[in-house]
């Protein structure tokens, strides 16, 4: 008669202690080699509406917008209103029907924005204004600007005047200035000139003789210096008073002006101390070479902070009302040598 072989109930739960321990080491391996995966950031669709390409720092600004997209994985749709504010306030339009998640523009003037934004607050979706501030009576209808600090800028170019020819006496000449603005009403040009202007307030060193709209172009600066020259018989003066200095809204103008005097045979850094904005590579090479003698910096380079903005605007996150851009200013008081390429 066959024995039955019986398992002791001590082996069993041995054997079932061992199955577990097993179990739970297999599952703790493939914890560590596998780990879960976590979820995908929602895809974001921006649309940005730029001014333009009027100048190399423009070129520039956008480029750096685009790149910002592209490294952040946002989805990004471009359009250029090639100097027409009607032609952004259709493409913020299209923005909407497009059912975007954020809006970012630059404003090319400051006014006649309320009704269009207003379309976007109704939409729910967010706005961010770039480089350029607008005006209106509703600041709800924008949740950020994000760009520079345009007065100032002015402010620094009247406070580096101020350090050049500081230790002036009650008698000496007065100064005299050239004034070139960019593009009236757009708070870039607005600004610098309102800050210009409250810098020299009451310095009697100092006096602006004459002040015309070169629209931030290099071909209206050349055009604005190729005018003075043929009214003074090939100097360069106003109502016969010599001009000492030259304050340019921005880069292109002021090398455009330049590129004028050079054309007519007139060395300018010999007796014109030029001040401009926008701290672009060429006008830097001028500074170096002493044909400028003050660039105040406004940086293009602003898409990573704009992509920043859209992706907590987008996730329903609250931001600062107000992002400044840091800049600097080269002059010739300054070692010139070490400046990096500007890449614009």
């Amino acid at each position: 008669m066959k024995k039955k072989f019986r398992i002791s109930p001590l082996l069993t739960c041995a054997f079932v202690s061992c199955l577990c321990f097993l179990s739970a080491c297999l599952f703790s391996c493939n914890k560590t080699a596998l780990p879960i995966k976590p979820p995908e950031q929602k895809s974001i669709l921006l649309g940005f509406s730029q001014i333009g390409a009027e100048s190399a720092w423009r070129t520039c600004h956008s480029q750096a917008v685009q790149r910002a997209a592209e490294e952040a994985g946002i989805q990004l749709l471009f359009s250029n209103a090639e100097q027409k504010q009607e032609n952004q306030i259709k493409a913020i339009r299209s923005f909407i029907v497009y059912r975007v998640d954020v809006i970012a523009f630059v404003p090319i003037v400051q006014d006649g924005w309320d009704n269009v934004l207003k379309e976007a607050r109704d939409a729910h979706i967010p706005v961010i204004v770039c480089d350029r501030k607008i005006r209106t009576s509703d600041r709800s209808l924008y949740a950020a600007y994000i760009g520079t600090d345009s007065e100032e800028e002015g402010k620094r170019a009247a406070q580096f005047l101020q350090k050049k020819f500081a230790g002036r006496k009650a008698a000496d000449k007065v100064l005299n200035i050239l004034e070139i603005r960019g593009t009236d009403g757009s708070s870039a040009s607005d600004d610098r000139i309102k800050g210009f202007h409250a810098q020299l307030a009451g310095d009697r060193s100092f006096r602006i003789i004459h002040s015309e709209s070169g629209n931030f172009m290099r071909s209206r600066g050349r055009e604005i210096a190729l005018g003075i020259l043929e009214r003074s018989g090939g100097k360069l003066r106003i109502d016969s008073r010599n001009i000492d200095i030259l304050f340019s809204a921005n880069d292109d103008m002021t090398l455009g002006f330049l590129e004028a005097l050079s054309e007519k045979g007139i060395t300018g850094h010999d007796f014109l101390t030029v001040v401009t904005v926008d701290a672009q590579q060429e006008a830097i090479d001028a500074l170096q070479q002493g044909k400028i003698n003050c660039v105040i910096e406004c940086t293009p380079y602003q898409g990573r902070n704009i992509m920043r903005l859209a992706r907590e605007l987008a996730a329903g996150k609250s931001v600062e009302r107000t992002e400044l851009m840091e800049e600097c200013v080269f002059s010739e008081f300054d070692d010139l040598s070490g400046i990096a390429p500007r890449g614009y």
